[in-house]
């Protein structure tokens, strides 16, 4: 494959993430509103809304399942550093590569096959909320799981080829490209 072909293919997958982020943000932004209205009618109205507080916990699963995949995309996830902040680029991705190969992706693979199951049987059975005017549909945010973990998939390629692009010394290490949209 030609440097400039892995440098564009990393690009196109990076917006793909970028994307994700921006649907994470919009959903927090939702959440934000949910919430703000939730208290405003339970405290000054003293009315009580079982699906505004089910779609609040819609929406957090949302921000934080669809936020992993925008994190992978700007370094934010979780590492021990200990040892790899130490070591040269090339180790480094090496490490990134190997890691997204044997542990990632399996992972992602393995939620998301169990999760499309997961939601497949919440929607046949017609599952519903078990709270007396909670929300309908519930397979729509099991749905979430794999949806998420497929796009975590997506990100973890340009996550990759970040990383071999590295390793073959075609662009230094990438800084951050913040959203435009």
């Amino acid at each position: 494959m030609a440097p400039s072909t892995l440098l564009r293919a990393e690009r196109v997958f990076n917006r793909f993430s970028d994307g994700i982020g921006a649907f994470s943000a919009a959903a927090l932004l939702l959440l934000v509103f949910n919430v703000f209205y939730d208290v405003l009618m339970r405290y000054l109205l003293n009315d009580v809304s079982i699906g505004m507080q089910e779609l609040e916990w819609h929406l957090y699963s949302a921000v934080f399942l669809f936020g992993v995949a925008y994190a992978l995309r700007i370094d934010g996830h979780v590492r021990v550093d200990v040892i790899y902040e130490r070591l040269a680029p090339r180790r480094r991705a090496m490490i990134d590569i190997l890691g997204t190969i044997a542990l990632l992706w399996p992972f992602c693979f393995l939620v998301a096959g169990y999760g499309v199951a997961f939601a497949h049987e919440a929607y046949v059975i017609g599952e519903t909320s078990g709270d007396p005017g909670g929300l309908p549909g519930r397979w729509i945010v099991k749905a979430l799981i794999p949806t998420a973990f497929i796009c975590v998939l997506i990100s973890s390629l340009g996550f990759m080829l970040r990383a071999l692009n590295e390793y073959l010394g075609l662009e230094k290490a990438h800084a951050y490209e913040p959203f435009r949209p």
